[in-house]
């Protein structure tokens, strides 16, 4: 399992920032790699990803939603992944903290990815955030 961290601050109250970030379906119009996210019910959204070359669909739930403090969700199939933002009030916004973990079964392509995973999830979490922030 490969852990990924990013964090930046938000000039926003931690209140505006969880709003926006809590509106899952409009990841997709925050990042070139997200091509679409369909909202299923129950707090589950299927994502469809392009990255390193290839198409991933995967299956999330949130798993929890505590506001203005932390969101976090579970993959329900696809790559099996868990992530949580956590936002705590800073002089001047808000600090967003996100934790992002994954496992994947095939050990070729598990190399490929865990090489360009990183890059692409601080790329992916720096688009979000600082459209986030546009939005604020």
């Amino acid at each position: 399992m490969a852990t990924i961290e990013h964090a930046a601050i938000l000039k926003a109250p931690p209140e505006r920032v969880f709003a926006l970030l809590e509106r899952v379906e409009d990841f997709a119009d925050y990042s070139d790699l997200i091509h679409s996210i369909e909202a299923l019910g129950d707090d589950r959204f299927r994502w469809h990803v392009h990255a390193v070359g290839r198409d991933w669909h995967f299956d999330v739930a949130i798993t929890e939603r505590r506001a203005p403090e932390a969101l976090a969700w579970a993959s329900l199939d696809g790559v099996e992944n868990q992530g949580r933002y956590r936002l705590r009030p800073v002089e001047g916004g808000t600090e967003v903290n996100l934790t992002l973990t994954y496992t994947l079964r095939n050990k070729l392509l598990e190399k490929a990815v865990n090489k360009a995973a990183t890059p692409l999830v601080n790329r992916v979490s720096r688009q979000i955030l600082e459209r986030v922030a546009e939005r604020l």
